[in-house]
């Protein structure tokens, strides 16, 4: 299994193979930095923060580079409509010219790259790299963001959290917001066969968790995954699936065999979750949860 250091030499290797570290972008004078501010570009005027916010680079390190092309004449600065103290670069006839230059040579490029792949490998390539992707993209949104065994003195914080989403999705009764046990989730959770994880935001506010259990009047091997709930505030940085994934290797490392939980069609975002990550409807509800109003049923193996 690839470690940290792996993935690093390997990013390094497509990093140089790509040409990112030449001065120049193949046989069209432009360094990789130029080249990438054409393309952003390509969609509309934008300032140079918008730029530099778009190629994850310091302000400093995009307005040399659009200097250059502005001394070039492939761009030229207007005033921002939005603001009048800032400006926008626009492409102009040359720029756009220069773009489709550069669009063909790299086009040329990838073609030479895609012609030593087979139609399998190709579909594996492009998966691979949209996981990657998106991994790149949630490692930088969950900065700061750390995921924790739950403490005593997170149960106040907890009860109020998994009150407020109920409300916001306006889940009625026989759901587990109404549990009795709610205000004391820490000695629910903290007995053998169970465990429960909290994500606690950069400034220490606890903004999500989730945990697993013995399934109640199931069988044995069995456990339930329970009060995964998210604010707002966590949604869209990957942080439920990365949950989701830690609380399915404690259940193995704690020998459940097969993982259970209840929903809503009210929590659409969580059912697509669950549903991405292996767990499929049931015909018939198991064990015996208490959550009547919860009509959705998932089960996966482990």
């Amino acid at each position: 299994m690839m470690d940290e250091r792996e993935l690093r030499a390997l990013s390094r290797d497509i990093v140089r193979e790509l040409g990112m570290l030449a001065g120049r972008c193949g046989e069209v004078e432009l360094s990789p930095v130029e080249a990438h501010l054409l393309i952003e570009l390509e969609t509309g005027p934008a300032s140079n923060q918008q730029l530099a916010g778009r190629l994850r680079v310091d302000k400093s390190n995009s307005s040399r580079p659009l200097q250059r092309l502005a001394e070039r004449g492939l761009i030229a600065w207007l005033a921002d409509p939005a603001d009048g103290r800032s400006k926008q670069a626009e492409l102009t006839g040359q720029g756009r010219d220069w773009l489709r230059r550069l669009h063909a040579a790299m086009d040329s490029d990838m073609a030479r790259v895609l012609a030593q792949l087979d139609p399998p490998e190709r579909a594996a390539l492009e998966d691979g790299l949209r996981v990657y992707r998106r991994a790149l993209l949630h490692a930088d949104r969950q900065r700061g963001y750390a995921i924790r065994p739950l403490a005593a003195a997170d149960n106040g914080e907890l009860a109020a959290l998994i009150r407020r989403v109920s409300a916001e999705y306006r889940l009625g009764e026989g759901c587990s917001f109404l549990d009795p046990q709610l205000d004391a989730l820490f000695q629910v959770y903290d007995r053998p066969g169970s465990r429960y994880l909290a994500v606690i935001a950069p400034d220490g506010r606890l903004l999500g968790g989730g945990g697993i259990a013995p399934l109640a009047g199931g069988s044995t091997g069995v456990c339930e995954l329970q009060k995964m709930y998210f604010d707002a505030a966590l949604r869209g940085r990957g942080l439920g699936r990365r949950l989701l994934r830690l609380l399915l290797d404690e259940a193995r490392a704690q020998g459940y065999r097969q993982c259970y939980l209840e929903t809503t069609a009210a929590l659409g975002e969580a059912t697509a979750l669950y549903a991405s990550e292996g767990f499929v409807r049931l015909d018939a509800h198991w064990g015996d949860t208490g959550h009547g109003a919860c009509e959705i049923a998932m089960a996966r193996d482990l």
